[in-house]
């Protein structure tokens, strides 16, 4: 029994309520055997039962068509927003869409609804969207790269100082074709000069003194430079034997010149085995090679300056000849030179420079030779060529252990020139030839 009415009227609502007998009988309605719907009729060339725009109206489905709720499409039949479509959903996740022709193209069919109704626009919000079309980029302007603006004038970049009458502006060394500081490497030749030649004039052993210490200062920068390569030749065994050698050549000749070699190796060698034996044979070729490097033909300048009453004039000529070769290269290398001597060990020096050297050097000893010794002009044009001869290798020489090490220069003690060794290179080649062709040309009186 149902509620009473809450407006008041005493009829009972809903299903309490009798069904009016209607005027004619209706089979749809009645109990009976279930039958499916009758599909909407379609136009005959229009696929998927939709209607052709302008099609007759009888070609929709009839009203009286509509299937019972039990009617519907089978489960293996979609029934989305496009009826009697005849897709089918194969599963979850699986639909093939809406018919060819009818998928939100502007040029497609007019849009329907469910049962062939005209569909609403807000139904298809994407209907409306305009399609996307390639715009010609030719119209779009190029972007260009805009200068990076101007400090204000008040202000200086990062790194810069702002010269002044107590700061003067900063300017930048000036280099020679050759790639040194000109200005730095005459400074520090004339002061080397000058510390080699004022005690060779004025005061010998303090000349002693000075050679001494250039052998210190080189073996140091040799066992510096050879470290690149993995060799530790130990230090103070080296620079001990090699100053002990020099005084040897100095006061007892050629003979105390190779005791004073054979006891530096032996002192290196036993010195060594203090460290164990791992890299010792490596070490111990390094330190042969400063040690006969360095000292020994150092040694030749003592005994050239030993030599009793014109040592001093012998040590000169040798230098000056040694400074002519360097001068005159240097002038036809950078006049002249094209045609590069060495270009593996040495890529600046040119034939050129060499011939320069050699004339220069020639020329020099000619007249310095025939003053100072009173030497025939020929045999010292031959002297200052053997001496140039004997520089260009010794710089040759130096230059292939610097590729082989992978420096530039031995160190940066020098402006301008490197190392000690970079100035010693051709002269200690050049002394051990001074000495055997001065004791010819000029022998030594006792």
């Amino acid at each position: 029994m149902s509620h009473p009415d809450p407006y008041g009227s005493t009829e009972p609502r809903g299903w309490d309520r009798p069904a009016p007998a209607l005027p004619w009988p209706d089979t749809d309605l009645e109990p009976g055997p279930w039958r499916p719907a009758p599909a909407a009729p379609t136009h005959p060339t229009e696929p998927g039962g939709y209607a052709r725009p302008g099609a007759a109206p009888d070609t929709y489905a009839a009203p009286d068509t509509y299937a019972a709720p039990d009617t519907y499409a089978a489960p293996d039949t979609y029934a989305g927003p496009y009826p009697n479509s005849g897709r089918r959903h194969d599963g979850p996740g699986r639909y093939d869409g809406p018919p060819a022709g009818d998928r939100g193209r502007p040029d497609g069919p007019e849009r329907r609804g469910p049962w062939g109704a005209p569909a609403r626009d807000d139904e298809y919000p994407t209907a409306q969207i305009a399609p996307v079309r390639d715009e010609p980029t030719d119209q779009i302007p190029a972007v260009r790269d805009e200068p990076e603006p101007e400090p204000p004038p008040g202000r200086r970049g990062r790194g810069r100082r702002r010269a002044s009458a107590e700061r003067p502006p900063t300017t930048t060394p000036t280099t020679s074709r050759a790639g040194r500081n000109l200005p730095a490497a005459i400074g520090v030749g004339v002061a080397l000069g000058a510390a080699v030649v004022v005690p060779l004039f004025f005061f010998m052993p303090a000349f002693l003194a000075v050679l001494a210490t250039a052998v210190g200062i080189g073996i140091w920068e040799m066992a510096r430079a050879v470290r690149r390569s993995g060799a530790h030749p130990p230090l103070a065994p080296l620079v001990a034997g090699g100053v002990i050698t020099v005084g040897l050549a100095w006061f007892a000749g050629p003979d105390a010149l190779c005791l004073g070699l054979l006891v530096t190796v032996l002192g290196t060698m036993i010195w060594r085995l203090g460290d164990g034996p791992g890299n010792y044979q490596r070490d111990l070729t390094a330190a042969t090679l400063i040690a006969v490097y360095v000292p020994f033909l150092a040694g030749f300048a003592a005994m050239l300056a030993a030599a009793p009453g014109d040592g001093h004039l012998r040590v000169l000529v040798t230098l000056v000849a040694v400074v002519l070769s360097d001068t005159g290269g240097y002038a036809a290398g950078v006049s002249f030179g094209k045609h590069p001597m060495a270009p593996t060990i040495s890529p600046k020096k040119s034939w050129e420079g060499f011939a320069g050297s050699v004339t220069a050097a020639a020329a020099g000893s000619a007249v310095l030779l025939w003053v100072l010794f009173d030497v025939a002009p020929w045999w010292g044009a031959l002297f200052g060529m053997a001496i140039s001869v004997s520089a260009v290798l010794g710089d040759l020489a130096e230059s292939m252990i610097k590729r082989d090490l992978g420096v530039k220069d031995m160190s940066n003690l020098l402006p301008g020139h490197g190392g000690l060794m970079d100035r010693l290179d051709s002269i200690l080649f050049a002394v051990p030839v001074a000495y055997l062709l001065l004791a010819v040309f000029v022998p030594v009186v006792s």
